[in-house]
């Protein structure tokens, strides 16, 4: 049983949190990740596949190693602290907004995989058939290429925002775990296991399956 002195709102907090971060960095990343992957979809360039393994390159590091990248970048002595600092006067580490980069990066290479699979399943010859009737390149991606691609696009943005959801390591090195602030569900689990508040860990564990398995068979019934 949930102790009596813990209150809704400390038991709310970090799923509110999770999700609001989730959503926004969802977004963020599925607005980059179709836009890259349309643009590159048939383009060919010396350095593209080197340009797309860096895109694919956070699912495969450690999450403290992008953790630890993004403190050196965001921080003060950092090229993106350092302009905050200096021009805004502000700080970005520990900070809601540290956690959703750090979700964006983790998520980006599965939104951007996603993408590109669903533009590259177009038949070319549709696409060819639309700039060949006058469309513009912004009527080719609004009226052909999403709506026909709009399946992997949704699994992909799906799978990044459970990505979001569940990100620990970078965002533990870049937003910290401060309760109501930065303290998402996987920090909060952590925090409760660690001192040995097992029903806390529990009921934040049945919050986060939950939102995973709706999350997921909405990717599996789009798939069949």
């Amino acid at each position: 049983m949930i102790p009596d002195t813990v209150r809704w709102g400390d038991l709310w907090a970090p799923i509110g949190l999770s999700l609001r971060i989730s959503l926004l960095a969802s977004l963020l990343v599925f607005v980059i990740g179709v836009s890259l992957a349309w643009l590159l979809r048939r383009r060919r360039f010396p350095g593209k596949l080197a340009l797309e393994t860096l895109f694919m390159l956070p699912l495969a590091l450690p999450p403290t190693v992008v953790g630890f990248l993004l403190l050196v970048l965001l921080g003060r002595r950092g090229p993106v602290g350092r302009f905050l600092e200096r021009v805004f006067d502000y700080s970005l580490l520990f900070t809601p907004g540290a956690a959703v980069i750090a979700s964006v990066i983790v998520a980006f290479p599965l939104v951007y995989q996603s993408a590109k699979t669903g533009f590259e399943e177009i038949d070319p010859d549709l696409e060819a058939a639309a700039r060949s009737i006058g469309a513009s390149n912004w009527q080719l991606f609004t009226r052909v290429s999403l709506p026909l691609a709009w399946k992997p696009l949704v699994t992909g943005y799906i799978l990044g925002f459970a990505r979001g959801l569940g990100e620990f390591g970078a965002t533990l090195m870049v937003a910290g775990n401060i309760p109501k602030v930065t303290q998402t569900l996987p920090m909060a689990i952590y925090l409760a296991v660690d001192q040995g508040k097992t029903a806390l860990a529990w009921y934040w564990t049945t919050a986060t399956i939950l939102i995973a398995f709706g999350m997921i068979f909405i990717t599996t019934k789009l798939r069949k």
